[in-house]
């Protein structure tokens, strides 16, 4: 059924918040680095698979055996580049801060006073240093948490997969990802960390009705080559998350939008 990733996903958020709360911040820094690890691999298995669409027998049908890997490469190349111009992931970090800056802010909106942030002293160098008031920690928690489970290409690749049919293995991934990062945010940063969920629901949800759309719209190969690039924006997904290169994999989202186009071309020529 579509959407039950993001309903897994919205409920382990909730889950890892939960202990969170409960837990404070007792667990230790390396015990989420070994199962950021885990999770790493997990996601290079699953580009893998996603990645074998690239000989999906319906592709190759339509463009010939050779065709399918040049429809990924030029999609990556002609995606990326366009990405990398519009700076799509710098984009992202920037509309994070922004957003953060608006709704959480360096001084208390009701009485003007110098503040601690949660992450932060106060602005000033002789400032006055206050614990950050209970609505400032609740709207730091759900700002923070919130940029983090919606501003990635898991999100928005593991949605489109919902959307249109193919499991919500990602999203199941992105569920066990996110439910970890929830237990440190709450501990940190408190309950706002549960309102985090309506952003993810809203988000993700958008993305599995266009997925839902398209699987109504494109024809089969074209989709194969979109699972196929997605399967390669995944292991780069996964080498982030190992730690092995920083691979700016939101640039490359473009070519999501590029691989069914240059199949479309290919088969008509």
């Amino acid at each position: 059924m579509p959407g039950a990733g993001t309903l897994l996903n919205a409920v382990a958020i909730v889950l890892g918040a939960t202990v969170g709360l409960v837990l404070g911040n007792r667990l230790p820094e390396h015990t989420r680095g070994v199962v950021t690890d885990a999770l790493g691999l997990l996601v290079l298995l699953i580009a893998a698979t996603n990645a074998a669409s690239v000989v999906d027998p319906a592709l190759t049908a339509r463009v010939g055996s050779t065709a399918p890997m040049l429809i990924v490469l030029g999609a990556l190349l002609i995606g990326g580049i366009a990405g990398s111009l519009l700076r799509v992931e710098e984009r992202l970090e920037r509309l994070g801060v922004l957003l953060r800056r608006a709704l959480v802010g360096r001084r208390s909106a009701a009485a003007q006073e110098p503040v601690v942030e949660p992450d932060g002293p106060a602005e000033g160098p002789g400032a006055a240093r206050r614990p950050a008031s209970g609505t400032e920690r609740f709207v730091a928690g759900f700002v923070s948490s919130s940029l983090v489970f919606v501003v990635g290409p898991l999100a928005i690749l593991g949605a489109l997969s919902d959307g249109l049919g193919h499991g919500i293995e990602q999203l199941a991934l992105k569920s066990a990802l996110d439910g970890v990062a929830a237990v440190a945010f709450a501990a940190a940063l408190g309950a706002g960390v549960l309102l985090s969920t309506v952003a993810v629901v809203v988000y993700q949800g958008a993305f599995t009705l266009l997925g839902v759309a398209l699987g109504n719209v494109l024809p089969e190969a074209h989709i194969a080559a979109l699972t196929a690039t997605g399967g390669l924006l995944l292991a780069g997904t996964g080498l982030r998350l190992l730690r092995l290169r920083s691979i700016p994999v939101a640039d490359m989202l473009p070519a999501l939008l590029v691989a069914p186009v240059l199949t479309a071309v290919v088969a008509a020529v």
